[in-house]
């Protein structure tokens, strides 16, 4: 019996059951369906974390309070962060009396003489959920972030019209302010904002520049802020306390080691951290925490697919059972071939392709279904298909139909003709 024959025979008797043939193949599907489309979900969220932290540029330090040193800790670009205990990973000395980081650590750091790696130094005030009102609008922003001009480059904050503010604002504590596409939807719709005053949580304050989209990072909105000149946020909201983080832009990507080991010398001096004591704030390495967030997102991407490709297991099963009883209902149908002179390889191969032909179309369509579904965000995160994940699902329910399909093809291989022809 040719090839062309046996796989006429196994397409015959699948189709002879349409609905148990489809119902096999749907176990197949969900399962190839499963794992493309959750691999595609950690990619995006791979990528979409990457991105975020790249926005800020591999050569950018931030400083910020260390947990348990009497402040809140605030993420890249000024995003907040959790209160906890707070020693620097490896930090086992005793930890002297806290000092809160300050406008003078932030001058410390910009000494082109003790710290010839860093470029720019950027201090930080964050006033969290304040309301601005324009007109009878009122939004109420994320961050009102109080800063110098620096922090524009240093955290790669490039404005989509109007500009930025100046030194001489800075040193007049003049209350202007640059916010992002959120904040200028929210207030002022079609209208142009550049010039117009708003007022934020009752001080006034004259809109200069709106910063260029950026998206979502994570669950805080990234275009949900406002940036104003550090002694106009401190004069009217947060008072001249300490700074929630300071920013410091190394002179390149290369420098980026040299500047934190002259940050850590000048802040240890001034703070009086000697010996094995713990330091009282951390620096965070962009690079350092994009790998970290990579291989953290890698890993929970491999148990998605472990678990997706439970599915394709049960799948597998299905077929064997669908198999299996294929094989009982139809014992006098191979009795009677094997009487006109089938051989048992004949037998045999036409099993293996109805087992096969199962998984192979329940597989397509589930790579049609993955392809599909990965088009619409989930959960906050635009899915990325991996290539790979496809070949490799595919791969697999093929394999899994020949696996599971051989059993059952096997045992009506072997069935005697005459005991066969007997089956009732």
């Amino acid at each position: 019996m040719s090839a062309v024959e046996i796989l006429r025979f196994a397409l015959r008797g699948l189709l002879a059951n349409r609905l148990r043939s489809g119902l096999t193949m749907l176990g197949i599907m969900i399962g190839v369906a499963a794992v493309i489309l959750l691999v595609a979900v950690g990619q995006g969220a791979a990528d979409s974390i990457t991105s975020n932290i790249a926005r800020l540029g591999s050569n950018t330090l931030t400083v910020s309070q260390a947990f348990g040193g009497g402040l809140r800790a605030i993420g890249p670009g000024g995003g907040p962060g959790q209160r906890g205990e707070g020693r620097r990973p490896g930090a086992t000395g005793p930890r002297t009396q806290a000092k809160e980081l300050s406008l003078a650590d932030a001058r410390a750091l910009a000494d082109p003489a003790a710290a010839p790696s860093v470029r720019s130094v950027s201090p930080v005030v964050v006033a969290q959920s304040q309301t601005a009102t324009y007109e009878g609008a009122s939004h109420e922003i994320g961050q009102l972030v109080g800063t110098y001009p620096s922090y524009f480059e240093a955290t790669n904050k490039p404005v989509a019209k109007g500009g930025y503010f100046v030194n001489d604002d800075v040193l007049a504590a003049r209350k202007i302010v640059v916010i992002g596409q959120t904040v200028a939807e929210a207030l002022f719709g079609t209208v142009d904002p550049i010039g117009r005053q708003i007022t934020i949580t009752g001080v006034p304050f004259t809109v200069v520049g709106v910063l260029k989209e950026t998206g979502s990072q994570g669950v805080q909105d990234g275009d949900d802020i406002a940036i104003a000149p550090l002694p106009a946020v401190q004069q009217s909201l947060t008072g001249f306390g300490a700074l929630d983080q300071i920013v410091v832009q190394a002179k390149d990507a290369d420098s980026v080691n040299a500047a934190e080991a002259e940050i850590t010398a000048i802040l240890n001096e001034r703070h009086g951290i000697t010996g094995t004591a713990s330091p009282d704030y951390r620096i965070q390495n962009q690079e350092a925490l994009r790998e970290t967030v990579a291989s953290a997102v890698g890993t929970f991407t491999v148990l998605l697919a472990a678990v997706a490709a439970i599915s394709l297991l049960v799948g597998g099963i299905g077929i064997t059972n669908i198999m299996l009883v294929t094989v009982t209902e139809r014992t006098r149908e191979i009795g009677i071939r094997k009487a006109i002179g089938a051989s048992r390889g004949a037998i045999l191969g036409q099993f293996l392709a109805e087992a096969t032909m199962l998984s192979l179309v329940g597989g397509l369509f589930g790579v049609a279904v993955g392809v599909l579904g990965s088009q619409f965000t989930i959960a906050g995160v635009r899915p990325v298909v991996v290539p790979s994940s496809i070949v490799l699902a595919l791969g697999v329910s093929l394999a899994i139909g020949l696996f599971f399909g051989s059993y059952p093809a096997n045992r009506a291989a072997k069935l005697r003709p005459i005991e066969a022809l007997r089956h009732e």
